[in-house]
C-alpha cells in the first residue's frame, strides 16, 4: 500500500463507502472530492463505468467503485451522492461513491494482508484488510483502481 505513513507508521485515507462497504483510498492517491457532476454515457463501456465528466476542463472517466469492486455492474446514478477524483497510476479517474466519511489515520497493526483464500477472488485493487473502530475496510491501491482493458477502451485522461 502506498499511502504516506507517519512517524508513528499510521497511513493516511479517505474513508467512502459505496454499496454499504468501506473503502480506504490513499490519501497520496485522492485529488479531491466533489458533487456528481453531469455525466455523458459511453457506448460499449465496462458496466461499472458511468461515462465520462469534465472536471476542470478535461474529460475524466465515471467509475462506480461498488460496481468496479462487487463485479455486478453499475448502480442507479441516484444513489451515487459524492464523486472521489483519484490518480490510478499516471490517469485520474472519478469514483462514484454513496459518501464520504472523511479523512483517517489508519495504524500500522489495524492493517492485515489478505488471507490466502481471498487472495485469488478478491479484485486486484485490495492492497489490505483493515479493522479501524471494529469496521471492516478494504484498503485500495489507487494505482490499480481500474482495470487495463478500461483505458484501453479510449477512457484515458490526464
Amino acid at each position: 500500500m502506498s499511502a504516506p505513513e507517519d512517524a508513528s507508521g499510521a497511513k493516511g485515507v479517505l474513508v467512502v463507502i459505496a454499496r454499504g462497504k468501506r473503502y480506504a483510498l490513499p490519501l497520496d492517491h485522492v485529488i479531491e472530492t466533489m458533487r456528481p457532476l453531469p455525466i455523458e454515457p459511453m457506448v460499449n463501456a465496462a458496466p461499472y463505468v458511468l461515462g465520462v465528466s469534465i472536471i476542470r476542463g478535461l474529460p475524466v472517466p465515471v467509475v462506480d467503485l461498488g460496481g468496479l469492486l462487487a463485479s455486478s455492474g453499475a448502480q442507479s446514478r441516484a444513489g451515487l451522492a459524492r464523486i472521489v477524483m483519484v490518480r490510478a497510476g499516471a490517469r485520474h479517474v472519478a469514483l462514484a461513491v454513496e459518501s464520504v466519511l472523511g479523512v483517517r489515520r489508519l495504524e500500522a497493526g489495524s492493517l492485515h494482508d489478505l488471507p490466502p483464500l481471498l487472495r485469488a477472488s478478491a479484485p486486484k485493487s485490495i492492497a489490505a484488510l483493515g479493522v479501524p473502530d471494529r469496521e471492516l475496510v478494504a484498503v485500495l491501491d489507487g494505482g490499480c483502481l481500474v482495470p487495463d482493458e478500461v483505458w484501453e477502451n479510449g477512457l484515458a485522461s490526464g
